[in-house]
């Protein structure tokens, strides 16, 4: 009797769909990180990782929270008080009754958005984004085993979805929509008459929204003072699933605290999912994001008029730069520079800006193929630090044009 052959470099399918979706995606961020130690005049400008410490406020409520002995295990769900605020939350905002039954509480925005995807999406199934896209969106459908179809979001119509095009890139396996509105990397943001739209279509399609609203205090001022939801519409409560979390709104990445908002029956099917994965987040961070919501308000609105007056000092510096044209967010904490006129492809211009001028940026190209003549600058940086990149980058295109 033969013995079976081992193979130990044989690897599950979803493995191989991710290979390459993980941090390369981020490799200028990689790269900045790395030399850090070496470069002391380095400007990383690649991640949206918040300038500002997290409120003392929230530090002590945690830390009160663990002496309190709230360090045990949770459950599938979530903690019974942060589900009541997230409910009295989206009550509010959506103008009808959300339950606890409603929401399931997850470490981060990313984890909320694998669940709901593996939970909506299979192989066989096509999941609709608009491209421009948050560069984690690809990595996340991949795993699905569905396939990703990118709607083609245009400058001239600020990088906003028309519902035109998405109606164009719907086919009998779409199965879900992933919106993101105030978007990442543009900074634009979805009228209430988009995603009426949009949403109206997708009833009709029989599509799933997912909508990522991390950015939903983000707004800048002069801009929408409410963030609108596909979740504020009643024909879309049976199709609509909300993600978000305080990593942005809180300046609290590291704690790793989010949620999905969504049909009973949604919540209800993917909470076994849910369970396999992590049964239950830390009780204490689960008070303090209970807090955060209920109290602090500060840090949003600090951020807001921070990002909004740098991306004026942004474009500002680069009025007089032919070479670099603004294209100016609405909300967010990035803004997208064009250099199409430079000649350089998006990751020639990030790495050579990286090694000649210290200067840490992403490429369009991490972002689809609407972005491949931008680069995505961080606003998380002093006004002294991004005044200086900018006066370094506009030296970086002289010089380059004169060769």
């Amino acid at each position: 009797m033969n013995k079976k052959t081992r193979n130990f470099s044989s690897y599950s399918s979803i493995t191989n769909r991710v290979l390459s979706l993980g941090s390369e995606k981020w490799f200028p961020h990689v790269k900045a990180r790395q030399m850090e130690k070496n470069t002391p005049d380095l400007i990383t400008l690649t991640i949206g990782e918040p300038d500002i410490p997290v409120s003392v406020e929230l530090i002590e409520t945690c830390y009160k929270s663990m002496k309190a002995g709230r360090t045990r295990y949770s459950n599938g769900r979530g903690e019974a008080g942060l589900l009541k605020i997230l409910s009295d939350k989206y009550s509010k905002s959506s103008g009808r009754k959300i339950t606890p039954e409603n929401i399931l509480c997850f470490p981060g925005t990313q984890t909320a958005l694998f669940i709901a995807l593996q939970g909506l999406a299979e192989k066989g199934d096509e999941v609709l984004v608009g491209d421009p896209l948050y560069a984690s969106y690809e990595g996340v459908i991949e795993s699905t085993g569905a396939s990703l179809v990118k709607v083609p979001l245009f400058r001239e119509h600020e990088f906003s979805m028309q519902v035109e095009d998405l109606k164009k890139a719907i086919t009998p396996k779409s199965k879900v929509l992933l919106l993101n509105s105030p978007h990442n990397p543009t900074g634009a943001i979805l009228s209430e008459q988009q995603i009426m739209a949009i949403g109206n279509l997708c009833v009709e399609e029989g599509i799933w929204i997912i909508s990522d609203e991390v950015y939903s205090d983000l707004i800048f001022e002069g801009n929408s003072k409410n963030h609108f939801s596909p979740l504020n519409l009643e024909n879309l409560k049976e199709n609509t699933v909300v993600v978000s979390s305080i990593s942005k709104s809180h300046a609290a990445p590291g704690f790793r605290s989010g949620w999905a908002v969504g049909p009973e029956k949604f919540c209800k099917q993917l909470l076994p999912l849910s369970e396999t994965i992590l049964f239950g987040n830390q009780p204490f961070i689960a008070d303090m994001t209970a807090f955060a919501l209920e109290h602090e308000k500060e840090t949003a609105a600090i951020m807001r008029r921070d990002y909004n007056r740098r991306a004026n000092v942004v474009a500002t510096a680069f009025s007089a730069c032919s070479m670099l044209e603004v294209f100016y967010p609405k909300a967010g904490m990035f803004i997208m520079i064009d250099i199409l006129k430079t000649g350089k492809t998006s990751d020639e211009f990030t790495a050579l800006l990286l090694e000649k001028e210290h200067v840490a940026t992403m490429p369009g190209s991490s972002f689809g193929e609407q972005a491949k003549d931008f680069i995505r600058m961080s606003l998380t940086v002093t006004d002294k630090d991004l005044r200086e990149a900018c006066d370094r980058m506009v030296s970086f295109v002289s010089k380059s044009n004169k060769r």
